[in-house]
C-alpha cells in the first residue's frame, strides 16, 4: 500500500502480511487490499484489541444499506481468508463459517441487447463528440465497445490490453490479465481487425509513450468507472432505458449478448452444442462450464423457436431454473 496511507490499527501487522502473501502467490489483490484498508480504519477508529473477534467480524460484515448479497459475501470471504491466515501464524481469529452465507453467482439475469439496440449503440458511438480534455475519447469509445461485443471481453480485459497484445497482422488479441488467470489468444473478425489498424494510425498510440491500447490522456489506461459513465450516456442517446445501479443494462451485458448470439448462430448452423460449448467456455475464459451452460438457457428463453433444437442437442447440460 502507498506509504501515505499506512495501516494503523492493532491488526496492521497481520493485515499487511496477508496482502503480501496473496500477492506473493500471483494475485493482484488490489480490490482486496482496498477493502482491508477500510477494515483497518474500522478497527483503528474503535481502538480494538489485537484479536479478530466474532463481534468485530459480524459488525463489519453486516449487510449495509442498498448493498447486494454478493457484495456482502465478498467482504465476508475476505475476512474469512484473513482469519485463516491469522490463525495459521499464531493470532486468535474468528473464522466466519462458509455455511452461513451462500450466493448464487449465476442468479443475475443479464440484459441481452437486440440487433436494433446494438445498431443504435454503435451509431451513437460513431458520432460521439470530440472533447478537448480527452481528445481521443470519440475514437476510443467506438472501438472499445465493438471489441467488448465482438470478442466477448470483460471490460477489465479490454482496458488492460497493451500495444504488444494486439497482433494487427494476424488479427488476434492476447488476453493476459484475466479474472481467473486464464490467459488466451482470441481471433478478431476482419472488420474489427481493420478498425484496429485504422485506430492505431489515427490515434498514433505508438507515439504517445503509453503502452496501453486505450490510453488515458492522464496516463495509464481508461478507468472502468469512466467507461461505464460513457456507456450510460451512450444508452441514453440510443434511447435504451437504464434501470439504475446494478440493474442494467450494464456494459458487461455486451459480453453476455456476444455469448447468446454465438450460441444462436451455432444452433441455426446445426452445430452439436455438446462439442461446441467447451470452445465457448475457453474463449470467454470461464472458470468452469457453469457460466457457459447458463447461456444455453438464456438462448432458449430468448428465442423460443430454437428451444426444441437446443434441448434436443444438449438438454442434459442446460441448468434448470437459472432464468425464469
Amino acid at each position: 500500500m502507498p506509504e501515505h496511507h499506512p495501516f494503523q490499527s492493532t491488526l496492521a501487522v497481520p493485515i499487511k502480511g496477508y496482502i503480501a502473501e496473496k500477492r506473493a502467490v500471483g494475485h493482484k489483490f488490489q480490490k482486496g487490499a482496498d477493502l482491508l484498508k477500510g477494515f483497518d480504519y474500522f478497527v483503528y477508529s474503535r481502538g480494538l484489541q489485537t484479536n479478530l473477534t466474532k463481534p468485530l467480524v459480524m459488525e463489519w460484515t453486516a449487510r449495509r444499506p442498498n448493498e447486494t448479497a454478493s457484495t456482502q459475501a465478498g467482504r465476508i470471504s475476505l475476512l474469512r481468508g484473513l482469519a485463516v491466515y491469522m490463525n495459521r501464524i499464531g493470532y486468535a481469529a474468528y473464522v466466519y463459517p462458509k455455511a452461513m452465507v451462500t450466493v448464487d453467482r449465476y442468479a443475475y439475469i443479464p440484459y441481452i441487447f437486440s440487433s436494433d439496440e446494438l445498431k443504435s449503440i454503435f451509431e451513437v458511438c460513431d458520432q460521439y463528440p470530440f472533447h478537448d480534455g480527452t481528445p481521443n475519447r470519440h475514437l476510443v469509445l467506438p472501438l472499445l465497445l465493438r471489441m467488448l461485443y465482438g470478442c466477448g471481453l470483460r471490460i477489465s480485459e479490454a482496458l488492460q490490453l497493451t500495444l504488444q497484445d494486439i497482433d494487427l497482422n494476424k488479427g488476434t488479441l492476447s488476453i493476459r490479465y484475466t479474472k481467473f488467470n486464464k490467459e488466451r489468444i482470441l481471433p478478431m473478425s476482419d472488420n474489427l481487425s481493420e478498425r484496429c489498424r485504422e485506430y492505431v494510425k489515427t490515434v498514433r498510440v505508438v507515439n504517445l509513450g503509453n503502452p496501453f491500447f486505450f490510453p488515458s490522456p492522464f496516463g495509464g489506461h481508461y478507468s472502468e468507472s469512466t467507461v461505464n459513465k460513457l456507456f450510460r450516456d451512450v444508452l441514453r442517446q440510443a434511447n435504451i432505458s437504464h434501470l439504475g445501479r446494478g440493474k442494467g443494462p450494464r456494459i458487461h451485458d455486451l459480453r453476455h449478448t456476444f455469448a447468446v448470439n454465438c450460441l444462436k448462430k451455432w444452433v441455426l448452423d446445426g452445430r452439436d452444442l455438446n462439442n461446441a460449448l467447451p470452445y465457448l467456455s475457453a474463449y470467454l475464459g470461464h472458470e468452469d462450464m457453469r457460466g457457459s451452460q447458463r447461456y444455453l438457457r438464456l438462448t432458449a428463453d430468448l428465442y423460443p423457436d430454437l428451444t426444441s433444437k437446443v434441448e434436443n442437442t444438449c438438454a442434459y447440460v442446460i441448468p434448470e431454473g437459472v432464468c425464469q
